[in-house]
């Protein structure tokens, strides 16, 4: 099972503290600790993925449920309407975040905040979080933002502005959290799932967005 680098220290360090537990005889405790290793490694899982390819194809950033969707007349510097799509991670989701569309990552911005329940509409405003603004092949925008909940600890990004992405590369992850937010272009885009559907980073399709042609 592939860990994400990010993960190892959680897990080798109950898993050595363990073992010299166990080697002086505290079985309890290098049980507990071997507990704690084994759901270390597996929350920082990072199976892989295999994308259906599509250019016009929007793929989910995150594993979890769809908790929100909204249609906003504006939003930032998107030129006219956005869908905006909510997915809530589970503790037991895989937290590997990954890149929606191919294109290229405009910027990258961390945002402090505090740490509140991510399902709160609140959380979004006043919590960590990780703007990563990709650009379409085509030029269409597409946003999406880390937003760290009550037991994340931090917003982790694996790449940097500039970087070429294909649907499915890994973006970042949320560390014991909690919600990613993806913001792209109305118009003329079909939605393909709704709040309640289950869906899978990397894999499971949430959108068509037309090509604009370059």
């Amino acid at each position: 099972m592939r860990i994400v680098r990010e993960g190892w220290p959680w897990v080798l360090l109950p898993a050595l503290a363990g073992g010299a537990a166990a080697l002086s005889g505290r079985r309890r405790e290098a049980g507990l600790l071997g507990v704690l290793s084994g759901l270390s490694a597996w929350f920082f899982r990072d199976p892989p993925r295999e994308p259906v390819w599509d250019r016009e194809l929007l793929v989910s950033p995150a594993d979890g449920k769809v908790a929100l969707v909204r249609y906003l007349t504006e939003f930032e510097e998107f030129p006219g309407p956005v869908y905006r799509v909510g997915i809530f991670m589970r503790l037991h989701d895989v937290h590997v975040n990954r890149s929606p569309v191919s294109g290229r990552v405009r910027h990258i911005r961390w945002q402090k905040g505090g740490k509140l329940p991510a399902l709160w509409e609140e959380a979004f405003s006043g919590n960590e979080k990780r703007y990563f603004l990709l650009e379409r092949d085509d030029g269409v925008p597409v946003l999406v933002v880390q937003v760290a909940g009550a037991l994340a600890r931090r917003t982790v990004s694996f790449l940097r502005p500039g970087d070429e992405v294909l649907a499915g590369d890994r973006l970042g992850m949320i560390k014991l959290g909690s919600r990613v937010e993806l913001f792209f272009p109305a118009e003329g885009t079909r939605l393909l799932v709704r709040e309640g559907h289950r869906v899978r980073a990397g894999e499971s399709p949430l959108a068509l967005l037309p090509w604009r042609g370059r």
